[in-house]
C-alpha cells in the first residue's frame, strides 16, 4: 500500500467541543464520500462525547457509527463506514481514513489510505501535535497543514 495522505487541520480556538464537532464534520464529509473511517481516542478521553456529538451536532445529517468491541448485527451491505475506537489499537481493517483524536501517531500508518489530525490551541494538544506531526516526519511522510482558523 503506498504512503498514507497525512493531512493536520489546525484550529484557532481551545476549545475541546470545537475540535470535536470539527471532526464529526470531517468524518460526516468522508463518509459522504464512501469512505470507511476509523475515529481513535486515548483510553478514558472524548469518545463518549463524540458518540453522542455525532448523533446531534447537524439538525440534517445522520453519521452511522458504532464503537469497537459493540456487536455489529446489521447485514455486511448496512454496516456503518464509521468507527469510533480508544485504546484498542487502530485497526486498518476497520476502513481506509483514520481520523486520529488520540495523544499518539498511529503505530501502523500504512494501514491507511488518509490519516487526519486534528490540533487546537490548547498548549497540550498543539505540544502532542507538534510530537506527532515530527514522527509522521521521521517516518518518511511531508503532512500537510491546513489553518482553519476558527471554523466549528
Amino acid at each position: 500500500m503506498p504512503a498514507p495522505q497525512v493531512d493536520f487541520y489546525v484550529l484557532a480556538g481551545s476549545d475541546p467541543g470545537q475540535r470535536l464537532r470539527f471532526a464529526c464534520r470531517l468524518v460526516e464529509k468522508a463518509w459522504l464520500k464512501r469512505h470507511r473511517v476509523r475515529v481513535q481516542f486515548d483510553v478514558g478521553g472524548e469518545l463518549e462525547a463524540f458518540d453522542q456529538l455525532l448523533w446531534t451536532f447537524s439538525d440534517r445529517s445522520f453519521v452511522p457509527h458504532r464503537r469497537t468491541g459493540t456487536p455489529d448485527d446489521a447485514p455486511p451491505p448496512a454496516r456503518p463506514h464509521v468507527v469510533i475506537a480508544d485504546g484498542a489499537e487502530a485497526d486498518g481493517a476497520d476502513g481506509d481514513v483514520l481520523v486520529n483524536l488520540s495523544s499518539a501517531a498511529p503505530a501502523d500508518i500504512g494501514a491507511w489510505s488518509r490519516i487526519a489530525e486534528i490540533v487546537d490551541a490548547d498548549s497540550g494538544r498543539r505540544s502532542l501535535g507538534r510530537e506527532r506531526y515530527r514522527a509522521y516526519r521521521e517516518r518518511g511522510l511531508e503532512p500537510a497543514t491546513h489553518e482553519m482558523g476558527n471554523e466549528t
